[in-house]
């Protein structure tokens, strides 16, 4: 389960619209003590793609390094496998777009040119031919014909058929949540073979039984469902020897060589088994692995690798392949391990129904780290937090890690534009406590969000996993829910009790403010005019912020202000909000606990979905004076290591990339182990 970086989640980086196509490009990047740190790489479309350091990578030891070193080469081994999942045609699309790329000697100051980089560029950053966000189709800004001239012109191979799909409105949509077009009908998402219906789908898993009920496995999440030559339904397994296997097989020689590095043995066990389920593909050896992984918590290195989040997948069954290596932050992980400390505090002060309640909230670790490497699910675009594993069982029962990515976070704050605040906050007052308490009480919402959030609750008995019961639905509704676990507890005595902030009250005032502003306004700058609200995290802040504006205005607890023309959002009462917050928390648990599709479906569809147009405009054209991309991600440190003669490693040094396309040609030169077609 990850925290995304959002619109407006740092009260600072109210994001704006995009830049109509204009490509900004740094040089070189040279760091020393001197020179400060440039943390923007360059800006096109609605992406700005910057960098991360990683601090105090010199007070590692050797082995530490070759650890990081050799866990960032097996991530990244997997790079393709999120592009052929994203959609069938990316690799060879991908392929055509780099050779015109290195290879075209005509005309590149034209504006046909120009548009060309910035499609290669967007569909770089997306894994795919569809946005990473919104998940449509990206245009190309140039014709078909002009296409074709360079595809002749630099004699690259690409089909008719692939070629069309470049430009027409076939496979719209890389993950469609919209029921009437059919939800696998109408994703192009490389999960299920085309023609595959929903019930058939949902009839071959309702036919899958796990040994024991109570710890049921994640069926389909490591494969394709296909259908056979004699017309039945039957998974491609991705594994050594089976769907992806030339990838995974070099995930593997990576592994092992991390594993013999290793910091101790319960993290040589863990990575042992995560071998072992790359070359099985084993669905119960995955839960073993996750289990031996939440208890290897003794080292400064950890890692998140495999196929983990569902959000891809519109039934919500199969994972998309992703990477990170983390080296703990000590200073920022102590602070963090008070809310750790008493998890079981706040889920019982929660105002969850008693039956829905855990009784022994177990197992619950948060740190904040240094990201060393990133791939897949989580690249370029990346999260900020954390929560695995999703298996509602193991979490019952074992617990969870929760991770904050403190050097990411710390980057985009660094590259944030600015007056974006001032535009669009309601009042001084929304001002001066956005500026003395956004950063931490955006810490704080992270923490909550990972460490209570996703641990509090439990699944009535009999009732099956969200993924069942809740279906498309399911994703948003647990985002939501752990955004208002957090909500509820940013306004509270309690944390000032446990020394985590200096006046609880403003802290929670400030949270409530950047909430509503995001989640009812600045985030639409994040859609095209006319679009729906489709990505989960997007529609999840609507619906909790559209629910307690509804269900407040009889006490007029948040009103809309129009003022000069613009529109505002000003709280109230910030304790009535904060009650609305938990009433709505508690209705979410009782739909999770409960299995009530129906309730879901109506919470989001009624108050998630839909945009208010006559605003969306309005926001779109106030935003247009800031500069910065509505989308920020990153390119990744290069680790270099340094042999001796006898090709032994002796020292790791970390280098910056210079620009975006040197890093994902690399990529694609150095990590294409996968076929074209698979």
């Amino acid at each position: 389960m990850k925290l995304l970086k959002i619109a407006g989640f740092f009260t600072t980086l109210v994001v704006s619209v995009i830049c109509n196509g204009q490509v900004t490009k740094t040089t070189a990047v040279k760091t020393t003590e001197k020179a400060p740190f440039d943390y923007v790489v360059e800006q096109f479309a609605d992406i700005k793609v910057l960098r991360y350091q990683i601090p105090d990578w010199k007070n590692l030891t050797l082995k530490e390094q070759k650890l990081v070193y050799y866990l960032t080469q097996a991530g990244t081994s997997g790079r393709d496998i999120m592009w052929d999942q994203h959609y069938k045609y990316n690799l060879k699309i991908r392929k055509a777009l780099e050779n015109i790329y290195k290879n075209y000697k005509g005309d590149k100051t034209s504006g046909d040119w120009k548009n060309f980089e910035i499609y290669l560029k967007r569909v770089w950053f997306s894994n795919g031919i569809h946005h990473h966000y919104s998940s449509d189709k990206i245009k190309s800004g140039f014709s078909i014909a002009y296409f074709n001239g360079l595809l002749k012109a630099t004699k690259t191979t690409l089909s008719p058929a692939i070629t069309a799909v470049i430009f027409n409105d076939v496979d719209a949509k890389r993950v469609n949540l919209d029921e009437s077009k059919g939800l696998l009908e109408g994703s192009a998402i490389n999960f299920y073979d085309k023609g595959i219906s929903l019930k058939e789908a949902e009839d071959f898993y309702a036919k899958k039984t796990s040994p024991d009920p109570k710890k049921p496995y994640s069926y389909g999440l490591n494969s394709k469902l296909v259908r056979n030559s004699k017309g039945q339904l039957t998974e491609k397994v991705w594994k050594s020897g089976g769907m992806y296997g030339a990838a995974i097989d070099k995930i593997t020689y990576w592994l092992e060589k991390a594993k013999a590095v290793a910091e101790n043995k319960k993290q040589a066990d863990a990575l042992g088994l995560l071998i072992s389920y790359y070359k099985t593909g084993s669905l119960k050896t995955w839960d073993d692995y996750n289990i031996a992984w939440l208890d290897a918590t003794d080292g400064n290195i950890d890692y998140i690798n495999g196929f983990i989040e569902v959000y891809n997948d519109p039934l919500g069954y199969r994972g998309s392949y992703e990477g990170i290596v983390q080296i703990k932050d000590f200073d920022m992980s102590a602070k963090m391990e008070v809310v750790s400390k008493n998890a079981q505090w706040f889920e019982d002060n929660s105002p969850l129904m008693p039956e829905h309640k855990k009784k022994n909230v177990v197992g619950v670790s948060y740190k904040t780290v240094i990201v060393a490497g990133e791939s897949g699910d989580a690249s370029p675009s990346t999260p900020i937090g954390v929560n695995l594993p999703n298996a509602d069982w193991i979490r019952a029962e074992h617990g969870s890690k929760s991770v904050s990515l403190g050097n990411i976070i710390d980057s985009y704050a660094k590259a944030a534009g600015k007056g974006k605040l001032e535009e669009f906050a309601n009042d001084e007052q929304e001002i001066a406590l956005a500026k003395k308490y956004g950063e931490i009480g955006d810490k704080m919402h992270t923490a909550l969000h990972e460490v209570v959030g996703h641990a509090s609750g439990q699944i009535n008995p009999g009732v099956g996993t969200p993924k069942e019961s809740l279906k498309s639905y399911a994703s948003t509704l647990e985002e939501g829910r752990a955004d208002l676990v957090g909500l509820y507890y940013l306004y509270n005595p309690k944390l000032q009790e446990l020394g985590l902030v200096d006046d609880w009250k403003k802290l929670g005032m400030e949270s409530y403010d950047s909430y509503i502003r995001n989640g009812l306004m600045t985030q639409l700058v994040r859609l095209e005019l006319g679009a729906n609200i489709e990505e989960a995290h997007m529609r999840n802040r609507q619906w909790v912020s559209s629910w307690v504006f509804e269900k407040g205005k009889k006490d007029n607890v948040i009103e809309k202000i129009t003022r000069n023309g613009k529109t505002y959002f000003n709280i109230t009462d910030y304790e009535k909000l904060h009650d609305l917050f938990g009433q709505l928390l508690r209705e979410v648990q009782r739909i999770k606990s409960e299995g009530d599709f129906n309730a879901g479906k109506a919470l989001v569809e009624n108050y998630g979905v839909k945009v208010d147009q006559k605003l969306h405009v309005e926001v779109l054209e106030r935003n247009k004076q800031f500069a910065s991309a509505a989308y920020s991600g990153f390119v990744n440190p290069v680790l270099v290591p340094k042999l001796d003669k006898t090709g032994k490693i002796i020292s790791i040094e970390v280098q910056q990339p210079k620009t975006f396309a040197e890093q994902m040609l690399k990529y694609s030169k150095n990590f294409g182990f996968l076929p074209l077609e698979n």
